[in-house]
């Protein structure tokens, strides 16, 4: 089945499912993450001197913006937040399907892609309102990668040119946070690539690449600097370089590694719920980096990095984010930290530039002048199949991982809404709750004894201005 226009009916579905599931499972109070960006931003929203900082470059402006609509306008409600979060899932979701239109991709593919964008893998995420601006930043990753695969292909529209120099910046430094390394590197790559098949091409070396090189680099730069000036956190409890743990426990990261990958079939919490032993992780997590090696194959095989280079540079975003979280995350010493729902977003750009690379390449397969060729007409039949039957019976365990951890996540819903109730009834009443009391039910800072207190300070803050869970009392 072709897909058309009416396919973008699926990306609205799929955000209206997203805004059920946080209205499900999720009561508007503060916790976590925002009891921190009370006590930092709260009351004065106004006040830019807590933006013009030395690590200013690291802040995400966007965030102050949002912020101050929110508190203008909808007195600190962590709702605001969470439906910008989604709703900007549904706007990469668009991304996704117009190009599966452009492109001529199946409907069963592009379900499948549909299927894992909204999947509650990343339920976390959705949930925790304050991490809405990195749902915007994928999409800003995914306007970049387009606007360069219209360039690849010369399809170039008019500013495009443009849009290469100045979106970097933009997203590198207005949106992506921690998450632009991996952007920029995949942008280099992809320039480089660009610059060496143009050289082979037409013999001769095209320097604006270079230029758009540059473009990308130097916001990478600044924001590294600006980094280097903010208060070091101590990230984990390793107490030893990483090379040194790598020599005593190289098993150690080959299980977090592919534990990382079998996180994008299956979420932590049902794996955890459903498997006994490390083996159905391993297989797994094998299958996915099995599905990464067949795309990238393909690629190469059928040379569809010419025709379209948006899915190889998915693909290159995925592998690094998994091998960026194991060289920043293994300090915490735990195999499953890899499969957090807080990564899955990262994850997931590699899997859906398999997915489009499956799609792209199956009505490739058996042709004479890509693959089979010299066998009698029979074996090419059979080859034909099988490579058929094995991209499909991959996808179908991808699927199925994630149908079930989104069926499971549904049940899940009423008790974390309930634990938020409870939250909301205790928030109420802090004044007459312990610092342990508060530091547990709020999940803040929960191994260090001043984190009550600090939850103490920011509903203090949000009853003087009754914002948030105290806007009720008006």
């Amino acid at each position: 089945m072709k897909t058309g226009k009416w396919c973008y009916i699926l990306p609205a579905i799929g955000t209206m499912f997203g805004l059920w599931y946080v209205a499900s499972a999720f009561a508007d109070v503060v916790y976590s993450d925002y009891i921190r960006l009370v006590n930092s931003y709260l009351p004065d929203v106004w006040n830019f001197d807590k933006f013009f900082v030395g690590d200013i470059l690291t802040r995400i402006p966007l965030n102050y913006v949002a912020r101050i609509i929110n508190v203008t306008f909808f007195d600190y409600s962590i709702r605001f937040d969470q439906t910008l979060g989604v709703v900007f899932l549904g706007v990469s979701a668009v991304q996704i399907t117009a190009y599966c239109i452009k492109r001529n991709i199946g409907i069963f593919w592009l379900v499948g892609a549909m299927i894992l964008i909204f999947s509650l893998n990343k339920w976390e995420m959705m949930i925790n309102g304050s991490g809405w601006i990195h749902f915007l930043a994928f999409t800003g990753f995914y306007l970049h990668y387009l606007v360069l695969e219209r360039m690849w292909r010369d399809e170039g529209k008019r500013g495009d040119e443009i849009r290469l120099l100045i979106l970097p910046w933009i997203i590198t430094l207005g949106m992506a946070g921690p998450y632009c390394a991996i952007y920029t590197v995949v942008l280099l790559l992809a320039y480089g690539f660009q610059m060496i098949l143009t050289g082979r091409r037409e013999g001769k070396w095209e320097k604006r690449y270079i230029l758009y090189g540059i473009s990308a680099l130097i916001p990478l730069m600044l924001y590294i600097w600006s980094s280097s000036l903010a208060e070091p956190e101590k990230l984990g409890v390793a107490q030893v370089p990483l090379m040194t743990q790598l020599a005593d426990t190289p098993g150690f990261f080959v299980r977090f590694l592919v534990k990382s990958f079998s996180s994008m079939v299956m979420g932590v919490e049902c794996a955890q719920a459903v498997f006994a032993t490390n083996i159905p992780y391993y297989v797994l997590g094998i299958a996915v980096m099995v599905a990464y090696g067949l795309a990238l194959w393909q690629q190469w095989r059928y040379r569809l990095y010419e025709e379209s280079a948006f899915p190889l540079m998915l693909i290159c975003a995925g592998g690094l984010n998994h091998i960026l979280i194991m060289v920043s995350r293994w300090v915490f010493l735990r195999e499953d930290y890899g499969m957090s729902s807080r990564y899955a977003l990262q994850f997931q750009e590699g899997m859906l530039g398999i997915i489009l690379t499956f799609g792209l390449a199956w009505g490739r397969i058996g042709q004479r002048h890509l693959s089979f060729a010299g066998l009698p007409e029979k074996a090419k039949g059979v080859g034909k199949t099988m490579c058929r039957l094995f991209m499909a019976g991959i996808m179908a365990v991808l699927l199925a991982g994630n149908i079930y951890t989104t069926a499971e996540e549904i049940k899940k819903a009423p008790f974390r809404k309930e634990t938020c109730e409870n939250r909301r009834k205790i928030a109420l009443d802090f004044e007459n709750r312990s610092d342990e009391e508060l530091r547990a039910n709020f999940e803040y800072h929960m191994s260090r004894p001043e984190g009550g207190q600090e939850v103490r300070e920011a509903l203090e803050i949000l009853k003087e201005y009754q914002w948030n869970i105290f806007r009720q009392q008006k």
